[in-house]
């Protein structure tokens, strides 16, 4: 069965306790079932080249500090998938790794989607060493898996500024609003050219992008789309006034 591919917008890492965004996270789940396996890209697994989970039981990262025992102490047991790492290896040249596990923008979100931590994970890398187009380009490859059971999925947020960032919450920032709404835009119309060329997608985009780990994931998201694939968006929030809860679904 062809799956579909998501971007999460994870936001804070609290939102594996609960909160606003994990009905539509748990909904997510419900309608997608259980597929064969995830290969997830995170903001928070950056590299120099390209690599993927191998081991078999992944380890749960607490990659973050300052959020309270009780996060800390949560596990994701999800299994991880040789079999799938090898062939993710095999599309796109990634480097099996051990020393890695599934970090929070990985498990934050999926401890919601599949609770029950029954559905195979395994993380790819963010290479540094790549472009823009060249992750997405990259991404393409990964296409196959769709058709082969697998959902083909991105964590990180289309707007991302915590130096902005309201503790107490507040209206989104105008600029905010305007680069995620032409993010959405530019998805619904099948524009990648310019949800690339991210600089030129709205006006003040470098506020919500000061740094792209958090948005280069949604390119490997948006590789995936096929002819008649529908869209369709989620939490579709900028929370703190410059954090988008805002994802994605093709398919």
């Amino acid at each position: 069965m062809r799956q579909p591919a998501v971007f999460f917008g994870h936001g804070s890492p609290m939102n594996a306790l609960g909160g606003p965004y994990a009905d539509a996270w748990r909904a997510l789940g419900e309608a997608i079932g259980k597929p064969k396996g995830v290969v997830m890209v995170s903001a928070h697994w950056e590299t120099r080249g390209l690599g993927v989970t191998a081991q078999a039981r992944p380890e749960t990262i607490h990659d973050f500090g300052n959020f309270g025992p009780k996060l800390h102490a949560m596990q994701y047991p999800a299994p991880g998938s040789p079999e799938l790492a090898r062939r993710v290896a095999e599309l796109v040249g990634a480097q099996p790794v051990e020393l890695w596990g599934l970090d929070h923008g990985t498990w934050s979100v999926l401890v919601h989607v599949w609770p029950e931590a029954d559905v195979p994970v395994v993380q790819l890398s963010l290479d540094r060493d790549l472009t823009a187009r060249q992750h997405y380009e990259l991404a393409k490859r990964l296409r196959p898996l769709r058709e082969e059971g697998y959902v083909i999925a991105g964590s990180g947020d289309f707007v991302h500024n915590l130096r902005t960032w309201k503790r107490d919450g507040g209206e989104a920032y105008p600029w905010a609003t305007s680069f995620n709404e032409a993010v959405k835009s530019a998805f619904e119309r099948s524009d990648h050219d310019a949800l690339i060329d991210w600089v030129d997608l709205a006006e003040d985009a470098q506020l919500s992008v000061p740094t792209d780990e958090h948005y280069l994931p949604l390119l490997y998201v948006a590789a995936q789309a096929e002819p008649g694939d529908a869209v369709s968006f989620f939490n579709d929030v900028i929370e703190g006034g410059s954090i988008s809860m805002t994802g994605v679904r093709i398919g």
